[in-house]
């Protein structure tokens, strides 16, 4: 899907955040009535409305498309038995709503990058070695198999911090897993690329050796500017080649969303703000 650039808006982690959206969207549609929109994954989990959030992303048709986050894909997970509930989790009324199967589906149909008017879509981060070409098409290797009728085997794959370093000659769930951990968990790696999943504090808690994805030196993607989400306690950034999306809406921070033409900021606080879990 191409979407309207002049009027795209980047939107943050939404994690069940219903009312905010709300908000936001109607803070968008004053000014651009007809806005179009890319969230940029964690579409649910730990606020208080995640079914109404996933209905009305869904609800938005051809007006939106929304990555593939961590959180998304542990909804998918857990449907499926995978994996537990954690007791911070709030998927309970998706899991037990008369659309379930139909919202899951919708959802395991979302891409995990996407490249619109030189900015690249992800939800958490991107490997030094990548190209934007490259990220685009180990993306689609995992799309095309989360959309396939052998996801549920891949989820059960799909956990695990290894291999932490990509290798061109990886192949199946490995080579499936690497994709997937820099897409979606990524925040600190080497100069080489090994990805560290520990830390997850600010930008300057890095363990020795390691620095956030997007400050390692010759990364292959300087050349387009990166949009993402994932990590709250870094905040807004707003660099000539990055846009940090995730604001912290769910923990007491804001919703976020930048207009890509101009970079127009738009915020909205979060009424039901919860407690990290």
């Amino acid at each position: 899907m191409t979407l309207i650039s002049s009027n795209l808006f980047a939107i943050g982690d939404l994690q069940g955040c219903h009312q905010s959206l709300l908000d936001l969207l109607k803070r968008i549609n004053a000014t651009t009535p007809d806005a179009h929109f890319i969230f940029v994954g964690d579409l649910v989990n730990r606020g208080p409305q995640s079914l109404a959030t996933l209905r009305l992303i869904r609800s938005l048709g051809d007006r939106a498309q929304a990555l593939l986050g961590n959180h998304d894909l542990h909804l998918l997970a857990a449907a499926h038995g995978i994996r537990k509930l954690h007791k911070s989790d709030t998927l309970d009324e998706i899991l037990n709503a008369p659309d379930r199967d139909e919202l899951l589906d919708w959802l395991r149909h979302r891409p995990l990058a996407l490249l619109q008017q030189d900015h690249l879509f992800l939800h958490a981060g991107v490997l030094p070695q990548w190209s934007a070409s490259q990220t685009l098409a180990l993306a689609q290797e995992v799309e095309n198999v989360l959309r396939g009728p052998n996801w549920v085997d891949f989820l059960r794959e799909m956990y695990g911090n290894q291999p932490a370093r990509w290798d061109d000659a990886l192949q199946g769930n490995d080579r499936l897993r690497c994709i997937v951990n820099a897409l979606t968990r990524l925040r600190f790696c080497t100069a080489d690329g090994t990805m560290e999943f520990n830390a997850k504090e600010s930008t300057g808690t890095a363990l020795p050796g390691y620095l956030p994805w997007f400050d390692v030196p010759q990364r292959q993607t300087q050349d387009v500017t990166v949009v993402c989400g994932h990590w709250s306690t870094m905040g807004l950034v707003l660099r000539p080649n990055l846009i940090g999306l995730d604001t912290g809406c769910v923990w007491g921070g804001k919703l976020t969303a930048v207009r890509l033409a101009d970079r127009l900021l738009l915020q909205v606080s979060c009424p039901q703000a919860q407690r990290p879990g």
